[in-house]
């Protein structure tokens, strides 16, 4: 998977996630920036919703029917994009909520696409390679409508990787008689797919920190810095950071959280893990709980791991004085508040974590043109589209005397309400 960092849980109302905790930052961010309530309404809503039934014959030869969905959030900035997930318990409440989300993360990213997701309810834990292959196939054939490289991109999310990509770019070509190798992106490389993809959530999250230094005139070898969370994300941002000057002197995964206030050697870190599957036993310094990590005293928080982390309950115990979010929703609507007032600076997660996005905008720039770039291209541009974003962001919250995070929504929904007016409603 291009990303191992566990995703947003599903969203169920009634229940605190971080989809409300979206909801309630976008209202906030629609107020300040005194949206028109048709406006409002019109973005509040999906474009298009769609439900398949997928039916396979198992290895066992019973058959049994999945559920997969897709929804477009909204097509006013160019094609949809947004990834699909593979997960038990996923319905379409929570693609809704996933899909907004794409909507603002492209715009503040300032790539031609507007916002979508997908899902098919199953748990490919239990599945074999043929069973996830008739399923991907199926969702894909009851989807050629929708998906398209003008109209809809997926790409891979929760429990999705690049060979399930591959299966659906050739399922898709095959009924067009041609090869389609934009449909989706995440692809391998050898394919279509584009270099630099793997880290690049990753090096966003790097990228996304040295703007905030720079504008704060911070060099970055006075800095400490804790990551939370060592999967791709988390050990992308942390050797990146490290490279850049960065003292990182907390790491954690599942086995725990290590300190050591001289610095840890992430290079070392990076192949124990791969060696290992976790840090643990790696003797990375001296062992923390998750709550005692999230409130060391450093310059930089990188909560990399899984959604709400810091919450009203804890945010008056942190001591980062910068808190860069690599996992999606990892700090919820009721900390906002308590972080603001103790001056702690915070870039979202819509802006922070678009790395990704980005880098699989310039994949399907790549697969439109028929030339693909090599690594040192990929990350210069994503280094200037991230650099952008992060300035129009700062610009924004500047101008409405607002945190990173409401400047973030703001910029996205100044930007998407604009093109709307712009274009008009046909009909």
């Amino acid at each position: 998977m291009p990303e191992d960092y566990k995703e947003p849980a599903p969203y169920r109302k009634g229940e605190a996630n971080p989809f409300e905790s979206m909801m309630i930052r976008f209202d906030k961010a629609c107020e300040l920036y005194n949206l028109d309530e048709g406006l409002y309404n019109y973005l509040a809503n999906p474009v298009k919703q769609v439900i398949v039934s997928i039916p396979v014959t198992m290895d066992n030869g019973k058959l049994e029917v999945f559920e997969g969905y897709r929804v477009i959030h909204d097509n006013i900035l160019g094609p949809s994009k947004g990834g699909i997930r593979y997960a038990p318990d996923v319905d379409i409440e929570e693609v809704k909520a996933l899909a907004s989300w794409m909507s603002w993360k492209c715009a503040i990213a300032n790539i031609p696409f507007g916002g979508a997701k997908g899902a098919v309810k199953c748990d490919p834990s239990k599945l074999s390679m043929r069973e996830l292959e008739l399923i991907t196939r199926r969702y894909t054939v009851n989807l050629l409508e929708i998906f398209g490289p003008d109209s809809d991109i997926p790409a891979p999310d929760m429990n999705t990787n690049e060979q399930i990509m591959a299966w659906i770019m050739d399922t898709y070509s095959m009924h067009k008689k041609e090869t389609v190798t934009g449909v989706v992106t995440g692809k391998p490389i050898i394919i279509g797919g584009s270099r630099g993809r793997r880290e690049a959530t990753g090096r966003g999250v790097m990228i996304a920190t040295m703007a905030s230094l720079k504008r704060e005139n911070i060099d970055p070898s006075t800095t400490t810095c804790v990551v939370q969370g060592f999967g791709n994300v988390g050990s992308v941002s942390a050797q990146l950071l490290n490279e850049k000057g960065v003292k990182i002197i907390a790491i954690s995964d599942i086995s725990g959280g290590y300190h050591d206030p001289k610095g840890i050697d992430i290079k070392k870190a990076i192949e124990y893990c791969a060696k290992n599957k976790t840090l643990e036993g790696g003797n990375f310094g001296t062992p923390v709980t998750n709550d005692e990590l999230l409130q060391l005293k450093c310059d930089i928080l990188v909560p990399a791991a899984k959604e709400d982390q810091i919450t009203g309950a804890n945010a008056d115990k942190i001591k980062a004085k910068l808190i860069v979010e690599g996992a999606n929703g990892p700090i919820s609507a009721d900390a906002d508040e308590i972080i603001w007032n103790n001056g702690i600076r915070v870039i979202p997660d819509i802006l922070a974590n678009s790395g990704g996005v980005i880098v699989s905008y310039l994949e399907w720039v790549q697969d439109r043109i028929g030339y693909f770039w090599d690594e040192d291209d990929v990350n210069s541009r994503l280094n200037r589209m991230m650099t952008e974003a992060f300035e129009q962001v700062y610009i924004t919250a500047q101008k409405y005397n607002t945190t990173f995070r409401l400047g973030a929504y703001i910029h996205a929904i100044d930007k998407v309400s604009r093109v709307l007016k712009l274009r008009g409603i046909y009909g």
